[in-house]
């Protein structure tokens, strides 16, 4: 058997605390407003009459609408206790007890007038077209009351359920963005093991050891990502400078890198480890490539409600084509945008003469 989490009971307490707010601000309200169209509908026009009792027609008034709070307050707990039956079969047995109420509240009313302003026995000179003009009203009353009860409860059910949509949604979308998350990381893994290897391969020992110290540092940091899906762009270029020393141990002067940063855009929300493969993919393509020096440009701009986010690394057309690294790296990359923003992002690869740029432009979104 399933046992309720702790998140699970809070919500089903605040959602019943909600409820009984609801509950308790109709009744009062509800009573309140039948209160006052019976004192002016029925009671006002009654002053100018000689034997008038006003003391009674309010003392009788108070006994119905007590009277009438109580059988509503009991309607709504019968109610509360079979809304989980089949529908039918629930408002045959609501409707039901609404009649049965609504007679209560009938004779408790006629008892109550004919005793308190008139000083009667309640069934003397009782006639059915009395009583049944007065079981009418009763019973109309108990009715309405069940119809708002059932409103108030299937608009609850509707909004439980709509919440359950949202958190399934929510889930989804969290695990879409932890699997697309997940790939990064044996694509990553195997090119950077595969430069260790080489470097063993090599007898450049000193320089592996330096390498591995690295990549076990990048996965410390990047470990602290594992509790959520959502990072900011400040500690995303953090995470990039110790990704980018793992690959400068490699090729030393060959790799530079330059950045361009607006400090108001470190604050943009993002999804964690989004730069390190459009970098990793620059790496491959432009810096291992060429065999020469290289500089990867870094450059974030704030436009209005949009973030640009270029980077652009030398190596165009006369070398490999871009395009061949538009695999897992990139194309995860989109999806991954896509789906953190719940919006289609725009990711585009430009290969030029001498230069190679990637443009990413994502929702400028921050903490609240």
């Amino acid at each position: 058997m399933n046992t309720p989490t702790q998140s699970e009971l809070t919500i089903s307490l605040q959602a019943f605390s909600k409820q009984s707010h609801q509950f308790w601000s109709l009744q009062i309200l509800g009573w309140l407003g039948y209160t006052m169209v019976v004192f002016i509908s029925i009671i006002h026009p009654q002053f100018d009459d000689n034997d008038f009792n006003l003391r009674g027609q309010l003392l009788n008034l108070s006994v119905e609408v007590i009277c009438g709070f109580i059988l509503s307050f009991l309607q709504w707990s019968i109610i509360r206790r079979i809304v989980h039956w089949p529908l039918k079969r629930t408002l045959i047995a609501s409707f039901a007890s609404a009649a049965v109420l609504g007679l209560v509240f009938n004779v408790i009313k006629l008892a109550s007038y004919k005793t308190i302003v008139y000083h009667q026995v309640w069934y003397q000179e009782l006639n059915m077209l009395e009583f049944g003009g007065w079981f009418l009203f009763s019973v109309s009353t108990m009715f309405v009351w069940t119809a708002i009860f059932f409103i108030m409860l299937y608009n609850a059910r509707l909004q439980k359920e709509h919440e359950m949509l949202l958190r399934a949604q929510t889930a989804a979308k969290d695990a879409q963005l932890q699997m697309l998350r997940y790939q990064l990381n044996p694509h990553f893994m195997f090119n950077t093991m595969n430069a260790i290897s080489t470097l063993i391969m090599k007898k450049e020992n000193d320089m592996a050891q330096e390498m591995l110290d690295k990549l076990c540092d990048f996965f410390r940091a990047s470990l602290e990502h594992d509790a959520s899906d959502a990072s900011y762009l400040g500690k995303e270029l953090e995470l990039l400078d110790l990704y980018l020393s793992i690959e400068k141990v490699r090729f030393c002067e060959r790799l530079n890198v330059n950045y361009d940063v607006d400090p108001y855009s470190k604050q943009a929300r993002l999804p964690p480890l989004i730069l390190q493969p459009i970098v990793e993919n620059a790496i491959k393509y432009g810096v291992e490539a060429r065999k020469k020096q290289n500089v990867i440009d870094i450059s974030v701009t704030k436009h209005e409600a949009q973030l640009e986010i270029l980077v652009e690394n030398e190596g165009g057309e006369s070398d490999k084509p871009y395009e061949k690294g538009f695999g897992i790296g990139l194309s995860n990359t989109k999806e991954r945008l896509d789906t953190f923003f719940n919006t289609p992002c725009q990711l585009s690869v430009e290969n030029g003469s001498t230069k190679t740029r990637v443009t990413m432009v994502i929702p400028f979104v921050i903490e609240k």
